[in-house]
């Protein structure tokens, strides 16, 4: 037991330090070298994307699937859900995501995920929060999708969480950031079927007993950067539910939209 918290105290001073000279790093550059936009490389002020590549951006917006946040041709009323919700029900409740993941977004979440550019999570924040303000009006609490700590101690950050971070500014919604765990290592979903990515997550999560606490009773919002077809959401929100959460709902930054969808 002993082992176990002096590990956990010494993997959070290493990622504290890791976050102080990431930060330094950046200021540094920030000061030396003008902002690009992440997408066209052209000069942009703040955001890190410029006019021309935010108006390229596909901002999901009403009328959408109730249940999954896919966007709809027409508006078939508040009732009706997509295709693939009344074929496939998720474990969640409801997903919203900010945009479509075209070719600008896969670029921000590329830069996020791979290349360090934590400077871009405020602004991808504050999408996901306008997005999912019916969610965040409702949760009690914020949980990113975890990184097993292998793959996080190579990217050195969560992704999920720096979103989770810049929402919980947003919303005033707490963040819980250690209360799911991703158990045992997993293989890149990139390339899998469905059915081999929900085989893929199957048992890879667990909230920490000591966490129970902030999970029982609460209305969670799962964090994550991208959904494309829910395994890795679903697996998380069936654990939280175990975990007596209220409700599980899941807030993404982009969402795979396959052509053009009909409710039914």
């Amino acid at each position: 037991m002993e082992t176990g918290k002096t590990f956990a105290s010494l993997r959070s001073a290493l990622t504290a330090c890791r976050k102080a000279s990431s930060h330094a790093a950046k200021l540094a550059l920030d000061i030396a070298l003008p902002t690009l936009c992440i997408s066209c490389r052209e000069p942009v002020d703040g955001e890190g994307v410029c006019a021309e590549c935010w108006a390229r951006l596909s901002f999901i917006a009403p009328p959408c699937c109730p249940r999954l946040g896919i966007p709809f041709v027409y508006d078939p009323g508040p009732d009706m859900l997509s295709m693939e919700a009344n074929a496939n029900p998720p474990a969640y409740a409801r997903a919203r995501a900010a945009v479509r993941y075209d070719d600008v977004a896969r670029t921000l979440v590329h830069a996020l995920k791979y290349q360090d550019r934590t400077d871009l999570a405020p602004a991808m924040g504050r999408w996901m929060a306008r997005a999912g303000r019916e969610l965040l009006d409702e949760a009690d609490v914020l949980i990113p999708v975890p990184l097993h700590w292998r793959r996080a101690w190579r990217r050195r950050f969560n992704q999920s969480g720096a979103l989770a971070r810049a929402i919980e500014r947003q919303s005033g919604v707490k963040l819980a950031a250690e209360a799911l765990r991703r158990i045992r290592p997993t293989e890149q979903q990139i390339g899998l079927s469905r059915t081999q990515r929900a085989s893929n997550v199957q048992g890879a999560f667990k909230v920490a007993p000591d966490r129970q606490a902030q999970i029982a009773g609460r209305r969670v919002v799962l964090v994550d950067d991208v959904l494309t077809s829910g395994a890795t959401a679903d697996a998380c929100a069936r654990t939280l539910l175990r975990a007596k959460a209220a409700s599980v709902d899941v807030l993404v930054f982009a969402r795979v939209v396959e052509g053009h969808r009909t409710p039914i």
